[in-house]
């Protein structure tokens, strides 16, 4: 089994942050992240490229949507790389709140008189309402949420008890760098938590089992460690070990990774990304780490499409 809360919320989906004392959705503030100095021994984090086409140059980072103080602040290359750019795109404009709760509403959340009891067996439930007591929360606060919505929920509470924040993400940090910078996005809360209401009722069920039992073993924590450590330490090798591990194997999680949160949106990805160099050539697109990995990642897709795309680092 394998826990993907890292894969699909931290390095694929931009989502808001989950306050779990509250059980309510909302984004950090707007600059969250301050930026430090700048200082030549900072250590390279994610993975940096250029892009160029005509004339113009662009550049694609690869960020994770948590993070903690010590991450910041980035190095010289990509902050001097977005100081150079007039636009900054990212996967979600993150402090906008609205838009998420309506697509929470409809695609997170069962309608009245409706509840993740009527969904799923008697055992799953069970193996539930332990793991939500050990994270402190009740049945009843999450009892109208999908049981994708509730995985989530649950391992991003881990994640965060062990010093992971998503009002330290480093989309906050870009933003907070980017100030007087057009600021696009290239999907919508929509969009992003459409894909999981594509999972039907025991595909959801399935995919809350693997992660409960990535939870009980401890394997959620480890993974997600193993991304995070990857990043923060611009760890090539063991970016690709990692992202084909995840895409490995017969589960609901697996499975889903490869053929939606990838899949289809890394081609769809790129098309965005091209429409909007093609509007403003100088401009930096910071996405999940994952959409740039593999023979299907984001890089390796402008290629195809005639653009010059170099690994800085």
């Amino acid at each position: 089994m394998r826990s993907i809360y890292l894969l699909l919320a931290a390095l694929c989906l931009a989502l808001p942050c989950l306050r779990a004392a509250e059980m309510s959705i909302a984004p950090g503030g707007a600059g969250a992240v301050s930026v430090p100095p700048q200082a030549d021994s900072v250590p390279r984090r994610g993975a940096l490229y250029r892009v160029r086409h005509g004339g113009e140059t662009s550049y694609l980072f690869g960020t994770i949507h948590v993070g903690k103080d010590a991450f910041f602040p980035l190095e010289p290359e990509v902050t001097r790389a977005l100081s150079a750019s007039s636009t900054l795109v990212l996967e979600l404009d993150i402090r906008q709140d609205q838009p998420f709760q309506l697509a929470l509403d409809k695609h997170g959340r069962y309608g009245a008189n409706d509840t993740i009891v009527q969904h799923i067996a008697p055992a799953t439930l069970g193996r539930l309402v332990l793991a939500l007591g050990k994270s402190g929360l009740s049945l009843q606060s999450v009892e109208r949420y999908k049981p994708w919505l509730v995985a989530n929920v649950l391992i991003g509470i881990e994640l965060e008890r062990h010093g992971y924040q998503r009002s330290q993400a480093v989309e906050y940090f870009l933003l907070a760098a980017s100030q007087g910078k057009t600021v696009r996005e290239l999907e919508s809360a929509e969009y992003q938590l459409g894909l999981f209401d594509t999972l039907d009722d025991a595909q959801q069920e399935q995919y809350l089992r693997e992660n409960l039992a990535d939870l009980e073993d401890g394997q959620a924590l480890r993974k997600s460690r193993n991304l995070i450590d990857a990043w923060s330490s611009a760890d090539r090798p063991r970016m690709d070990a990692l992202w084909r591990d995840a895409i490995s194997g017969d589960s609901v999680s697996a499975s889903f990774m490869q053929r939606t949160l990838l899949g289809k949106r890394n081609p769809e990805m790129a098309s965005a990304i091209e429409r909007m160099l093609q509007q403003d050539p100088r401009t930096f697109v910071g996405v999940g780490l994952l959409h740039l990995l593999g023979d299907n990642g984001v890089p390796q897709l402008l290629r195809e499409r005639g653009y010059q795309v170099d690994k800085i680092y």
